[in-house]
């Protein structure tokens, strides 16, 4: 796939089963992360990759942040089934460091276009993904469970996977519709 036709055309994916990407694929993905921009190359950001028994982990950690936040029982249902939506959940996190010339935004921003490149690699691979947030991405239970640190911060959980039906084009936005001149 061309990079233009992967730009204009990529989109999530919400509806995914096995396979999750394999080895090649995973490197793949996690290399296009790297190559974001990163002012100062601080690398920051971490990937936590949950497959197998690591999604049924991720799930215990939801359903103890929902418990712990007083959820309602259908709510906490739903937290023990978020992470099986999909055969592979990539958790990205925002590792700011204190720098005078990089501000945490800035990093933060970084952590961020690390996801979309992993769900654009996903996608040039004929896989899909979808980008999630939600309450667990800003719960510190979610937070203490997977060890981060009271500076880190989830930018997105990254649902990979082979896409069980092939998703409608969405209609095309016009970017000159969001612009303006100086």
């Amino acid at each position: 796939m061309d990079a233009l036709t992967l730009l204009l055309t990529r989109q999530s994916c919400p509806r995914l089963q096995a396979p999750a990407p394999n080895e090649a694929q995973l490197k793949i993905i996690l290399d296009a992360a790297a190559r974001v921009p990163d002012h100062g190359g601080l690398a920051p950001w971490e990937f936590i990759i949950a497959t197998g028994e690591g999604l049924n982990r991720l799930a215990d950690i939801f359903v103890a942040a929902a418990t712990a936040d007083g959820a309602d029982e259908g709510f906490i249902n739903k937290a023990a089934g978020m992470p099986l939506r999909a055969p592979m959940v990539i958790t990205v996190v925002a590792k700011t460091k204190d720098h005078p010339k990089v501000p945490e935004l800035e990093q933060q921003l970084a952590a961020g276009c690390a996801v979309m490149a992993m769900q654009q690699a996903a996608f040039a691979q004929g896989l899909g993904g979808i980008w999630r947030t939600g309450t667990f991405a800003f719960d510190s239970t979610v937070n203490t469970a997977l060890g981060l640190d009271g500076s880190d911060q989830i930018v997105g959980f990254l649902y990979l996977g082979t896409p069980v039906v092939e998703a409608p084009l969405k209609a095309t936005k016009e970017g000159s519709a969001f612009a303006r001149y100086l």
